[in-house]
């Protein structure tokens, strides 16, 4: 990596005066709406960059040493993003099961040996504890895949040890670990991107630019899936446990729960410590954790390791929305609980009046709210739907395509609408790839992360009290002590 640790310490001496400058952090994200920066790829499919980068063919002494840190469903599909592209050189692959982290190892020699036979590449190591990867010289960046619970920590323990990163969303489960992953990034001049790629695929670009710059007018309402317990409790994976889970009383909650599963034999090569790391205890249960993986994020429903709907729904569209809103640096005002009387669904409310619904399904967009005709098709599993003065726009995909009306927004943005937005035209880590050189801010950076996984710590803690709270995007506090008192949790020993 001689060539590359050349780049990084000319670069060095660029960072502050560069990254941490509001003005250049600006003209990076508008240079990256108005071009492409390479072909980015779908996780699970991933496209790759070509074999010239920057205008230079990309030689062994020029590539980003990089590991990754966890190897599950996700992590799988960002194995292969950096293993194939050759702009990156995948060291390691950690993780505390050693079934994953040693089918991640031979997987990347297999590419290896594929795509780069005879070119000396060193190999890729198995690591159990993501502290040997930080400790490395060789690496320069990490690519955290880890659960929830263990986001904050590693990507803080990562700047602190100069390691860039990339982080899946969200960021963290409280948001005073939030705060501490963009006070940490910022602290030791590390370049921080959040995995929210949807705000990379150019057509979602466009309809957000398009909002930004005011064309649909002030916008009134927004509208994003929050969707409760149900789906997760009612898998069949779940169904041996439906008496300690009591769906009746358990299925519309929408904030994590605490639920005391009957411990079960922890499998031979799996690290459970580990894997609980910093979250409060709980014994081992294949709830948690297995092989084959029965799906991602299958431990998000408990409060010590994920954060329910935000793991699923609203860390995907938040981003996205907020950006589109002009908030990504700030954040809603308040946050009304259907319970008080306000909104038939819980609801933010920004500080120039936008509102915000978290709805469980599309269908109340119509039914409940009755904010678009009848006949709109809404179809999606992330993303927003703007209501403006002068039409609506969604953001959707996984599932679903641009929707709007009138047509003519289509015309007025030269976006043709497509039978479902293609993931796999994201140019994330390629804007990622882009910054490690520059040292500038990645489209989504450790800021903007931050605030993108409040929004659902927002709506969970309102959620768990049954209360409409005020919000200071400023101060980071609530106007009610019990509410403020839920912004952090303790830490199990020695993580503290």
């Amino acid at each position: 990596m001689v060539g590359w640790r050349r780049v990084k310490a000319k670069t060095r001496a660029m960072k502050q005066t560069q990254a941490d400058t509001p003005a250049a952090a600006g003209m990076t994200r508008r240079s990256f709406l108005k071009q492409s920066l390479g072909a980015g790829g779908l996780l699970l499919a991933p496209t790759l960059l070509p074999g010239t980068v920057w205008g230079a063919e990309v030689g062994p002494n020029d590539r980003v040493g990089v590991a990754l840190i966890g190897n599950g469903l996700m992590g799988a599909g960002h194995l292969q993003r950096l293993a194939y592209d050759p702009a990156f050189q995948l060291l390691a692959v950690c993780d505390v099961d050693a079934v994953r982290r040693e089918a991640g190892r031979t997987k990347v020699n297999e590419i290896y040996a594929a795509t780069r036979p005879g070119a000396g590449s060193e190999g890729c190591a198995a690591c159990a504890d993501y502290r040997e990867v930080l400790a490395r010289k060789d690496v320069d960046a990490v690519v955290i895949v880890t659960p929830d619970h263990w986001h904050a920590w590693q990507s803080i323990h990562a700047a602190q040890a100069g390691k860039d990163i990339y982080c899946e969303k969200p960021i963290s489960v409280t948001l005073d670990e939030g705060r501490r992953v963009a006070q940490a990034v910022k602290r030791y001049g590390r370049v921080f991107q959040t995995g929210t790629q949807y705000r990379s695929i150019p057509a979602i670009r466009k309809v957000c630019r398009f909002i930004r710059e005011g064309r649909l007018g002030k916008v009134r309402q927004v509208f994003a899936l929050y969707g409760s317990m149900t789906s997760a409790l009612n898998a069949k994976r779940c169904q041996a446990y439906a008496a300690v889970f009591d769906l009746a009383r358990c299925g519309e909650q929408y904030a994590p729960m605490d639920f005391a599963l009957p411990p079960e034999p922890v499998p031979e090569g799996l690290d459970w410590d580990m894997w609980v790391g910093p979250a409060p205890w709980r014994p081992y249960n294949r709830l948690y954790h297995e092989n084959p993986s029965p799906g991602v994020v299958p431990w998000a429903f408990s409060d010590a390791f994920g954060a329910t709907a935000s793991t699923w729904y609203l860390s995907h569209a938040a981003d996205v929305i907020q950006w589109a809103l002009g908030c990504e640096y700030s954040g809603p005002v308040e946050i009304l609980h259907p319970g008080s009387g306000g909104c038939p669904t819980l609801t933010l409310r920004y500080a120039q009046g936008t509102l915000l619904h978290l709805v469980d399904s599309w269908k109340a967009v119509k039914e409940v709210y009755h904010a678009v005709p009848e006949n709109a098709r809404l179809e999606g599993n992330f993303g927003g739907l703007f209501v403006g003065e002068r039409g609506w726009l969604t953001t959707m995909s996984v599932g679903g395509r641009l929707e709007g009306e009138p047509e003519s927004l289509f015309d007025e943005m030269e976006l043709k609408r497509t039978p479902e937005v293609n993931i796999g035209s994201n140019t994330h880590h390629a804007n990622w790839l882009e910054c490690l050189r520059s040292r500038q801010k990645p489209a989504a950076d450790e800021e903007i992360g931050h605030r993108s996984a409040s929004i659902g710590h927002l709506a969970n803690i309102a959620s768990r009290l049954g209360r409409s709270l005020k919000w200071d995007p400023v101060r980071e506090t609530f106007d009610d002590p019990l509410a403020n008192r839920l912004r952090s949790r303790a830490t199990r020993q020695p993580w503290a």
